[in-house]
């Protein structure tokens, strides 16, 4: 009778959840519509702010896909992402009596055995579970990463609306077409709840970023690891943006700024893997004095992309045809990524985007991540490429493409906040230099292979 009546609770929190999301979406949906018909829009700021309360009031699957979307260009109108993209820092934690009966679902009846201490305040909270602070028996401080209930079961939901959203949108603009990015954000979704998953990403991590004594990355605890259960070591930093409101002096800025870029960068053109969520809240920085050193503290291994070797070296390509001005490479470059049937027009549109991502890189000297103070022209380049692919009919970007481009755009805005001013032009050589794509090949199988990360989808 317990298993039914908690069946039926689940069923009717499912049915409540589709309820509020359908009505939510759909109610916006049909005033985008009409704005879009009538040439009416001052509604849609308004229309975002409710999405993100409703959304992060779920605290589910749907509002880590809103987080994703806020930060890929054009996947929403703009209103949307800006305010999507606050949805991380204001998620509500969830009480001790919560807790409790989910670690008792994950490690038994016995749990607070394996602790010697254990927070009953969340230290931290975001879409698909909590952080708690704890001590193991032997003193070791850990940090245990604990998923909401039903999120396995409340997620194709969300997809399902997920993709009735983004199919409106889609008829109303064809500059983007989302199908791949959809089937790709649905399959990082569906992996980034199994925390048996994660553990061995952060594994192949802490593998891949060995050599980089600027990175801290934590190690998890295995034998209280589990699908839904996270226990890892607990790093002390202080959150990125935290230190960013105190305006730190340049050279402290500026050895932020280089942690940052090789933990991204070198798992990428090293191994061809890729963490997904640029999100500052995964950023910690380190108290240079402590035992350990280090400089930043990278966190949340639930999003991470495997990429073939020919793709990483179809970023190398298009790089290079940025700078020799080479539009045949260019073109290699993108049908090595998956695009196809891309026109002339198609192509000097999407050349706008590329010679954007890529001008830092261009320049031998220490300067900032962009030439001019104007915090608009990022947006101002996403809006002339937006209508330059309206008007040559569309593209279709492929999946492998998604979290490429979210990453750039996620970073590059990290690196304008911290006003970092690095020879970006040597530290990007400084990693492609000896490319090979069977290099990369032998250490991804054998990174992959020591970690124990299963294949993905």
């Amino acid at each position: 009778m317990a298993e039914r009546a908690d069946g039926a609770a689940s069923l009717v929190g499912q049915v409540s959840r589709l309820a509020r999301t359908t009505t939510a979406v759909g109610g916006i949906a049909a005033r985008v519509a009409g704005a879009r018909l009538f040439g009416a829009s001052g509604q849609r700021g308004v229309d975002a702010g409710e999405l993100r309360a409703i959304l992060g009031g779920l605290k589910g699957p749907l509002m880590k896909v809103a987080q994703f979307l806020s930060a890929i260009p054009d996947a929403l109108p703009a209103e949307y992402a800006a305010e999507l993209s606050q949805l991380q820092a204001n998620a509500p934690p969830m009480g001790f009596n919560f807790v409790r009966r989910r670690m008792a679902s994950e490690l038994g009846g016995d749990w607070q055995k394996h602790f010697s201490e254990f927070g009953h305040e969340a230290a931290a909270a975001a879409s698909l579970g909590q952080v708690h602070r704890a001590r193991l028996a032997d003193g070791t401080k850990v940090a245990c990463k604990l998923q909401y209930p039903d999120m396995a079961s409340v997620v194709e939901a969300d997809l399902r609306q997920l993709k009735l959203a983004m199919a409106l949108y889609k008829r109303l603009d064809n500059a983007i077409d989302q199908e791949e990015i959809f089937k790709e954000l649905s399959v990082r979704l569906r992996e980034e709840l199994d925390y048996r998953r994660e553990s061995a990403q952060m594994r192949l991590y802490g593998l891949m970023l060995a050599d980089q004594p600027s990175v801290r990355v934590p190690v998890p605890v295995e034998h209280l690891c589990t699908g839904r259960l996270l226990t890892m070591g607990w790093l002390d930093g202080r959150p990125l943006l935290g230190v960013l409101a105190e305006d730190p002096p340049e050279e402290e800025r500026n050895r932020i700024a280089e942690a940052l870029f090789r933990a991204w960068y070198v798992p990428l053109y090293r191994y061809g893997v890729i963490h997904g969520d640029p999100h500052p809240g995964n950023y910690q920085v380190r108290d240079r004095a402590a035992p350990d050193g280090g400089d930043l503290n990278l966190l949340d291994f639930g999003v991470i992309r495997v990429f073939q070797p020919h793709f990483i070296r179809g970023v190398i390509d298009l790089y290079e045809a940025v700078r020799d001005n080479d539009p045949e490479k260019a073109r290699h470059a993108y049908e090595t990524w998956g695009f196809s049937g891309l026109s002339r027009e198609t192509m000097e549109v999407l050349n706008l985007w590329a010679q954007f991502l890529y001008e830092p890189l261009l320049e031998d000297r220490v300067r900032a991540i962009q030439n001019n103070d104007d915090p608009d022209y990022g947006r101002r380049i996403v809006e002339k490429v937006h209508h330059g692919l309206k008007r040559v009919g569309g593209v279709k970007p492929p999946r492998e493409f998604v979290l490429m481009d979210r990453a750039a755009i996620g970073l590059g805005s990290v690196f304008l906040r911290l006003r970092a001013r690095l020879n970006w032009h040597r530290l990007f050589h400084s990693l492609i230099a000896d490319f090979s794509a069977g290099g990369l090949a032998a250490r991804q199988a054998a990174a992959l292979s020591d970690a124990r990360v299963p294949e993905a989808a």
